[in-house]
This record gives C-alpha cells, sequence and structure tokens, in this order.
C-alpha cells in the first residue's frame, strides 16, 4: 500500500506541481464528481457559472481527488469542485501549490467502510477483520476515515491485505466476495450497504473527531493570476447553495441535480439528505476556515505520515487556504 500510493499519486505531482502557467480567461476546466448530487450542478445546468463568469466552463468528471490533484498539476484542471481534505493535504504535502478556496460540504455519513455482510463482523468484534482484504481508494477522505478507523480499534495496518480502488470498484468487488471490506462515498458506498454493514456511524466517526467535509481547491497560481474569475466562480456556488438551504425549490433543483449527477431522484435525495453546504459566513468563521480546517488538515497530515502514507508533512497549512475568492464572493 505504502510503496503503490508514494511511487505513483504523490511522486507524480511532486515533479508536475508548480508547471501550471498563465491561462487564457475565455475557457477553463472544472472537476466534479459524478453520483456526488449537490447545488452546484443546478447552476452548472442552467449556464450560469458560463454567464455570469463571462468563459466557457468545461466540467470533467473524476473518480477520486487524488485524480483531480494530478489534473490540476498537469495544468488540465483549473478549478476542482468537493475535493476531499485528504487527497488536498496529500497533494499540499508533495509540494504541489494548491489552495482551498471554499468549504464544499460537510458529510460525515456519507464516506465510510462496510465490511461484507456474511462476515458478522460489528464495531463490537472489530479485531476479526485482521488478516481480511480491504478495498480503499487511496489519499481520499475514505482512506482517512479508514485509517482513523483502524487506530480506533487497534487492527495493525500491517495484518490487512490493502487494494487501492475507486469506490465504484470497491462496491463491485464487495459484491463479488473479492474483498471483506470496502471503504468509499456517494454511489459507491451506496452500492457497498447493499452487502454489508458499516462499523462505525456518521455520528460515532465525529464523537471521535473524525470529521468529514470537502474542499473546493485550485492551483495558486490560477487564483492569483485569475482573482475575479475565482471569486466570480465562488459567487455563483455559493448562490446555489443558499437557494438549496432555503428550501423553497429544493424540488425543482433535486431533477436537474439527479440527472446532472447520474442517478435516480430518489437516490439522489438520499445521498443530498446527508449533506451540508455551509453559509459564506459559516465557511469564513473560525470553525472553518478561519482556523479549524487548517488545524485539521495538518492532523490528517499526521495521520498520513504515521501510516507510512506519505513522507512527511508541511509544518502549518495556513498557507493552503485562501479566503479571498469567498470574501469577495461576498462583497458581489
Amino acid at each position: 500500500m505504502k510503496k503503490t500510493f508514494l511511487t505513483t499519486t504523490v511522486a507524480a505531482m511532486a515533479f508536475v506541481a508548480g508547471t501550471q502557467g498563465a491561462l487564457a480567461l475565455d475557457e477553463i476546466t472544472v472537476a466534479y464528481f459524478l453520483e456526488w448530487p449537490m447545488p452546484f450542478e443546478y447552476a452548472k445546468q442552467m449556464g450560469t457559472y458560463d454567464e455570469e463568469m463571462g468563459v466557457k466552463v468545461n466540467w470533467r468528471a473524476f473518480d477520486t481527488g487524488t485524480a483531480m490533484s494530478a489534473a490540476m498539476a498537469s495544468g488540465d484542471v483549473q478549478i476542482a469542485v468537493s475535493q476531499g481534505v485528504p487527497p488536498f493535504v496529500v497533494a499540499t504535502s508533495a509540494g504541489q501549490d494548491l489552495q482551498t478556496i471554499a468549504v464544499a460540504v460537510s458529510y460525515s455519513e456519507n464516506d465510510n467502510c462496510v465490511v461484507r455482510s456474511d462476515l458478522e463482523i460489528t464495531k463490537e468484534n472489530a479485531a476479526d477483520l485482521a488478516g481480511k482484504k480491504v478495498a480503499v481508494p487511496l489519499g481520499t477522505a475514505a482512506h482517512y476515515g479508514f485509517l482513523r478507523q483502524m487506530d480506533h480499534f487497534g487492527i495493525d495496518l500491517a495484518s490487512l491485505d490493502v487494494v487501492d480502488m475507486a469506490p465504484p470498484e470497491g462496491a463491485a468487488a464487495l459484491a463479488q466476495g473479492a474483498v471483506d471490506m470496502a471503504c468509499g462515498y456517494g454511489g459507491g458506498l451506496t452500492r457497498m450497504k447493499e452487502h454489508g454493514n458499516v462499523l462505525l456511524t456518521g455520528a460515532e466517526k465525529e464523537d471521535l473527531g473524525i470529521l468529514v467535509f470537502d474542499v473546493i481547491s485550485a492551483p495558486a497560481s490560477f487564483v492569483a493570476e485569475n482573482p475575479d474569475l475565482a471569486a466570480k466562480f465562488m459567487k455563483v456556488t455559493e448562490d446555489a447553495n443558499d437557494m438549496w438551504n432555503e428550501g423553497s425549490k429544493q424540488e425543482e433543483m433535486l431533477k436537474v441535480i439527479a440527472a446532472d449527477s447520474g442517478q435516480d431522484i430518489d437516490t439522489a435525495k438520499q445521498a443530498i439528505s446527508t449533506m451540508v453546504f455551509p453559509s459564506i459566513d459559516e465557511q469564513l468563521s473560525a470553525k472553518w476556515l478561519g482556523g479549524n480546517a487548517q488545524t485539521f488538515m495538518k492532523g490528517v497530515s499526521q495521520v498520513f505520515v504515521d501510516a507510512g502514507s506519505i513522507p512527511a508533512a508541511r509544518d502549518s497549512y495556513d498557507g493552503a487556504v485562501n479566503t479571498g475568492p469567498l470574501e469577495a464572493a461576498k462583497g458581489m
């Protein structure tokens, strides 16, 4: 697990970090996840981003946040929506100059590990996982949650056969009995639950300090060179969040969001019901980007260092957060 992780994603991002040059302002590409319904998709489908930003916005779907990091490092993507904190931390720890410009979503119930039903392993006998095969999307929020849960249950990582699989692949492997436990999020997690049970609920994970939230991230060079564009992107995104949070247009929005995320309405409704979209003021508060997010990132990095997944952490992640676009959006 350690060798594969270090020699692929981290190494690749370290070599290409900082290579992104100046961008033409007539077109940008934004990364997002399928089967991950969020309010921004309503604005995406309505053409609001193109209209308000004055550029053509191309949208590219990804399976993992680590792949998003690599695409931003290569210059193929300028903004990533809902990148998990762990892949963001892995990238910035490796030297990639990414910045968090917003909190995309909080979702402690929508990211977890599922044990195959026939094993009958719960939190009461979690020690029985020793020696089992586990599918984990390495470097993601699910990977971080997996590491923290295994530490909580006192399970030696060396006793597990960990394979790197995106959530959809992990769900299929769990269904086929090819793995004993799979970790993931979104539609992949939903399918995993059809064949197993979680060890800890979202609330139980939060009690242990295992937060689960995604960020909106971008290369620092892009934000510095295009501050107005970044701010306008945040303005459209936050307007969509506010519309969803207000509630009166949720039914209309859900139809569009579900279609865009590649889900039926019932599945999308169940998934988005477990998500929280903080307002701009909330994001700028001490609870989030006003300090706690940076502290949390430092904690995440140390967990990965201790697990041998990354060689070292940054001294501080304060420089990995840029609230400028959000603050500008608030004044628009």
